[in-house]
């Protein structure tokens, strides 16, 4: 879940309180890590002991109400300490090349305009590139949870720049799979981009789930969510996935 300490909306306590009213024992508050390439949606760097001190002071307040976890989303370029944090979701918002950080969420625009100019027009490229940064996510950031592991797609159903059924798209997820599941951490079931209109299913895709499964994974429900209104948003239906 994310406040206006990066690109939410609301404070940790109304998302806190949100919760309560849902009926959840625990909730996990995890700002976006300092992006120093990228200032636009994250933390900034100077307020992040006050928003940890934010939440181990909710912590207490509402500690006979629900157990509150700070955490953060520690984007796989972001070089911010994580010690302080009670858990850790590794997310990859960017390819790099050379050294230019590519966006893969900000909008499908960005994303074409990527593969022209930094790809040859190979949109398959640009995705192995993706997973394979992915692939390193759990290594590079001491995750405690991969998060929305297929983010690539979050246009996909809108502007399909690729098919997700190519077989250079498939081999691609398919090993970042493989290089993750010995570290034995749980994979986001991430509802977030379904509550805010741009997808029908979750992150990763159900095909993806099903070879996670397969394969022995695990996986954690989350919704991924940036207002009070979109706190557990469809997990009722999702954890029977």
């Amino acid at each position: 879940m994310h406040t206006a300490f990066c690109d939410g909306k609301n404070t940790p306590e109304e998302m806190i309180l949100s919760a309560i009213e849902k009926g959840l024992d625990t909730v996990g508050i995890s700002g976006h890590s300092y992006t120093f390439f990228d200032e636009s949606y994250c933390m900034q760097k100077a307020d992040i002991p006050r928003y940890i001190a934010e939440l181990r002071y909710l912590r207490a307040k509402y500690f006979d109400q629900i157990h509150v976890l700070c955490g953060v989303e520690q984007d796989y370029y972001s070089d911010y300490p994580r010690d302080e944090f009670d858990y850790v979701i590794g997310s990859v918002h960017y390819v790099k090349v050379g050294e230019a950080y590519l966006p893969v969420d900000e909008s499908a625009e960005i994303l074409r305009d990527a593969v022209d100019r930094f790809f040859d027009g190979d949109a398959y490229a640009l995705c192995e590139r993706y997973f394979a940064t992915v692939a390193d996510v759990a290594r590079k950031t001491g995750c405690d949870i991969i998060g929305h592991f297929d983010l690539i797609t979050k246009f996909i159903e809108r502007d399909p720049l690729f098919d997700t059924r190519h077989p250079r798209y498939v081999a691609a997820w398919k090993s970042a799979v493989d290089t993750l599941l010995p570290y034995d951490i749980p994979f986001e079931i991430n509802t977030g981009a379904i509550s805010r209109g741009y997808r029908s299913e979750p992150y990763p895709s159900r095909e993806i789930i099903a070879y996670i499964r397969e394969k022995g994974g695990r996986f954690i429900l989350s919704s991924d969510a940036h207002s009070k209104e979109n706190i557990g948003y469809g997990f009722e239906e999702y954890e029977k996935v």
